[in-house]
Parts: C-alpha cells; sequence; structure tokens
C-alpha cells in the first residue's frame, strides 16, 4: 500500500506577515512550522503503511527551507520526500499549486493514496487537495475523520459533516483530505530523527516537471489577492435607565429588534 501525503511548511501564526507589495505572505526572515493539519496526514499515511505494508512518500512544494518539513515526515515514519522547489512557482495560487504538486506525483507514480491536511493555516482554502485530484483524474473525499476499512483496490472512510458523518466507499487511487479527529500523531523517535537527518530530499523544479513557465507563480494565477487590511472592531455601549422591569422591557424589545432572541 504506497501512500502519498502532502505537506506544507507556513509561517507561525503569531509571526505571520504580508507583504504589502506583492500581497502574498513573507516566508524568509519568520519561523516556519509543519502545518497542523498535514501532521495528522502524515501520521495517517504510517499507520498504514504499518498495518498494510508498502511505503510513505511525503511531498511539498515551497522554498528550499521547506525541507524542514519534509524531514520531519521522515522522522514520523515517512520513507521518502521529494521538494518541488522553483522561484518561477513563487506566489502561486491554489490552482497553480495543485497543478504543480499533481505534476511531481504522477512523476512518482505506482500510488494508492494520496492524503493531504483540511486545510492550510496561512490560506485557509481547502482547495489544494481536490485540486490535485482533479488533475490527476482520480476521486476524492474530504474531511475525512476516519478510515474503516482500505483494500488495494477501495476504502471506506468516515467524512465528518455538521451534524454528524456521512459513510463514504471510494476506488483507489484516491486522495482524502483529513481531519485533527483522525488520529494523535506521534513524537518522533531518536532513530527517525536520525534517519531524517541524513535523508536525501528530492528536488524538482518547474523543468523537471515539464510546466508552463507562463503559467505559474504571481503571473500565473488566476486568483490573487487585490486588497488587505485588518477589520475595525467598533463597539459602543448603552445604559438603561428605570426600574429593573422596566430595563428588562427595553433590553427584551431590542434584543427582538436585533434578532438576538
Amino acid at each position: 500500500m504506497n501512500v502519498i501525503v502532502c505537506v506544507k511548511q507556513v509561517p507561525d501564526p503569531a509571526e505571520a506577515k504580508i507583504d504589502k507589495e506583492t500581497k502574498t505572505i513573507v516566508r524568509e526572515g519568520v519561523t516556519n512550522i509543519t502545518n497542523p493539519f498535514d501532521m495528522y496526514g502524515i501520521e495517517e499515511g504510517v499507520r498504514i503503511k504499518e498495518k498494510n505494508g508498502g511505503k510513505v512518500t511525503a511531498v511539498s512544494m515551497g522554498p528550499p527551507q521547506s525541507e524542514k518539513c519534509l524531514r520531519e515526515a521522515i522522522a514520523m515514519g515517512a520513507d521518502e520526500a521529494i521538494l518541488v522547489s522553483d522561484r518561477a512557482l513563487a506566489g502561486s495560487d491554489t490552482l497553480v499549486t495543485a497543478t504543480a504538486l499533481a505534476a511531481a506525483i504522477d512523476k512518482v507514480g505506482d500510488y494508492h493514496l494520496i492524503i493531504c491536511g483540511r486545510e492550510a493555516i496561512d490560506g485557509d482554502t481547502g482547495q489544494t487537495g481536490p485540486g490535485i485530484a482533479e488533475r490527476l483524474g482520480i476521486p476524492h473525499v474530504t474531511y475525512v475523520q476516519k478510515i474503516r476499512e482500505i483494500s488495494e483496490d477501495k476504502m471506506i472512510v468516515e467524512r465528518m459533516i455538521e451534524d454528524g458523518y456521512q459513510v463514504i466507499e471510494v476506488k483507489l487511487p484516491a486522495l482524502i483530505t483529513v481531519v485533527k479527529d483522525i488520529n494523535e500523531p506521534r513524537i518522533p523517535s531518536l532513530r527517525g530523527m536520525m534517519k531524517a537527518k541524513k535523508a536525501n530530499i528530492i528536488t524538482m523544479n518547474a523543468q523537471d516537471l515539464s510546466l508552463d513557465p507562463d503559467n505559474l507563480g504571481l503571473k500565473g494565477s488566476p486568483t490573487q489577492v487585490i486588497r488587505q487590511f485588518t477589520p475595525e472592531i467598533v463597539r459602543k455601549g448603552e445604559v438603561l435607565e428605570g426600574e429593573p422591569t422596566e430595563q428588562a422591557a427595553v433590553l427584551v424589545s431590542k434584543l427582538l429588534q436585533t434578532r438576538v432572541v
């Protein structure tokens, strides 16, 4: 059972900054971490391998420093790692990112399942995983909270919804995005960390993946940030006068007007 896990390095939320000129997230000079949702994806991939055999390949797109999150994946139990890195990809939106990752995964080939985190905390779109599946022409299931059964050609999963969950059977190969309810990521062992330190990270650029340079990065992204701002929070208070019963009547009237009750 060969599993591919997509991971992303994101800025620590406490240090996240936006470049005022390009309106993209600043990734250099800030503390970066592995996207939290992707940690659950790594853990689930490793669990599948431990139960069914095969291998786990971690794939990421980003600048050279993104190697750090790939080594973390290896420390947790992944067998191989691939980094898609090219300055031409800087500023890519989810469409271009999905295209590049799909091209890298297509080169890897021989996979049964692709696992992505629910979303990246720096974009919160949840679009990249489904985008990869569409480009590869395989089915996908989002918000997976549990894998009930998995075999060489199909799997049965629980998909989280607002008031419960759906049970879905899907043919493999397929892609799923996972939520934090699916497992508890392990702490890497010393042996795993030593393996990760020595591991060879395969790097691919746009040319290796035969990507059209005119459709990459900011200029190739159909969605772009036009404006970014901090929402203004306005609060005002009102003192109700009169006897308690009178105040209560006025309060209820105002709440009804604002449809709070």
